[in-house]
């Protein structure tokens, strides 16, 4: 169990807090690029790690992020004029490029040097994978943009969800990473099927297993850690075991276990201590990879119809998440349809911040994952309050050729030892 403060230690991200200081030292999902899609459009804001951002494309079609607060007044740029390559202020025209530079101050006199003494804050970006990405630590110290496993290259199809959640990181990644949850939570969505592994229809996905107490071991990485789960095949049970591996990636993403069509991932980025941008990602071949509105219906995660234009879910605690008892009874396990609302129903139910100490909660065997992960986490964090460097930077980076992978093994078979690769989509033909 935990104490009360470790579970602050985990999960607390705002201002000093030094969980939020090691996710600045990584490159981090600011917004969707498609949300400034064109050179002058709209300005839009983003809060990350507890700092209001507004994000802009200007003229030239490059992306700033910088804190939305004029460095004059402190109005808000939101509300500003996004035109000739900077955003204008309305309070009194000051402008500033995405590199935070002050290009005019209008209401100053022509011949006043004070535009060459104020800078504003602005982070470095970079466009990648349909997001654009900043990097919230020490702007002197810049490290280089590496591409996540999940978007190895170009050439490879990246179709995001996103969805902003009202409680805290934490509990998101521990649902995220919990493969024993997935056998019960969702049983309707995520159904038994006599298959050679696991697989993808339009409307379902099919696993070859009906066992719901998975046996779970673990391998330690430079990056967080990669785990199995193992049950037993529907078919074949004597001499075979049924394997989905699962990679967390520190500090706050995680590769799902893939079907036989595409690859799976998801990204939660902190917007404060109890709310977060839930990413979920569906990457791989062009021909087989859904594309952004069919995976979004897939999810029951289009704006218009799920989230509202901000991205936040009409599905609420209010309104029981549209949960069907009808349907219930009729055999559905949980009644609430798309299973990403049926994990968005179980982590805003365990509060803004979940309980983890022994008040909270009763942890088991199935709970490795989740046990692991806190584990991690805070060894990590007193590391880099020692001094150490981040998780996963560095030398300690994930690679581009990391993936999680699952099917069916001969007993006995170190999943540790497998030669895995991401899906290729030739494995639906």
């Amino acid at each position: 169990m935990m104490t009360n403060e470790e579970n602050e230690l985990l999960c607390r991200i705002e201002g000093d807090a030094p969980m939020g200081q090691l996710m600045r030292r990584h490159w981090l999902p600011i917004c969707l690029a498609e949300e400034v899609s064109e050179p002058d459009c709209d300005p839009v804001r983003a809060r990350i790690l507890g700092e209001d951002l507004v994000v802009f494309r200007d003229s030239k079609g490059r992306v700033g992020v910088m804190d939305e607060r004029c460095p004059h007044r402190g109005a808000s740029l939101f509300y500003g004029r996004n035109e000739e390559c900077g955003l204008r202020c309305l309070y009194h025209g000051w402008k500033m490029d995405v590199d935070g530079k002050v290009l005019e101050m209008v209401s100053e006199p022509a011949s006043s040097d004070l535009p060459n003494k104020v800078r504003h804050r602005a982070y470095q970006t970079k466009e990648w994978a349909g997001m654009v990405w900043g990097y919230m630590g020490p702007q002197d110290q810049v490290p280089e943009f590496v591409p996540p496993p999940w978007a190895p290259d170009e050439q490879v199809r990246v179709s995001i969800a996103k969805v902003i959640v009202p409680c805290n990181w934490a509990q998101i990644l521990e649902g995220n990473i919990d493969s024993s949850h997935s056998s019960s939570l969702h049983s309707s969505d995520m159904v038994a099927a006599r298959v050679g592994g696991g697989q993808a229809t339009d409307k379902k996905w099919l696993r070859p297993s009906t066992d719901k107490a998975p046996r779970l071991q673990v391998e330690h990485t430079s990056y967080g850690f990669r785990y199995a789960a193992i049950r037993r095949p529907i078919t074949n049970a004597d001499e075979t075991d049924y394997i989905r591996s699962t990679v967390f990636i520190a500090p706050s993403s995680a590769l799902i276990p893939p079907n036989n069509r595409y690859n799976v991932a998801n990204f939660n980025v902190p917007i404060d201590d109890t709310h977060t941008v839930f990413y979920f990602m569906a990457w791989g071949n062009p021909l087989t990879t859904p594309d952004t509105e069919a995976w979004r219906r897939f999810l029951g995660q289009s704006v218009g119809s799920d989230l509202d234009p901000l991205y936040r879910p009409y599905r609420n605690v209010e309104n029981r998440f549209w949960q069907d008892r009808q349907a219930m009874r009729a055999g559905n396990f949980t009644g609430i349809k798309g299973f990403p609302n049926q994990d968005l129903a179980m982590w805003i139910s365990l509060g803004p911040i979940a309980d983890r100490t022994s008040k909270g909660e009763t942890l088991a065997a199935g709970d490795l994952a989740v046990v692991e992960f806190r584990r991690v986490m805070l060894e990590a964090v007193r590391d880099f309050q020692a001094g150490k460097p981040a998780i996963g930077t560095g030398s300690g980076h994930v690679g581009t050729s990391v993936c999680s992978f699952q099917g069916i093994f001969p007993k006995k078979t170190d999943w540790r030892a497998c030669e895995v690769h991401p899906v290729t989509g030739t494995e639906a033909v």
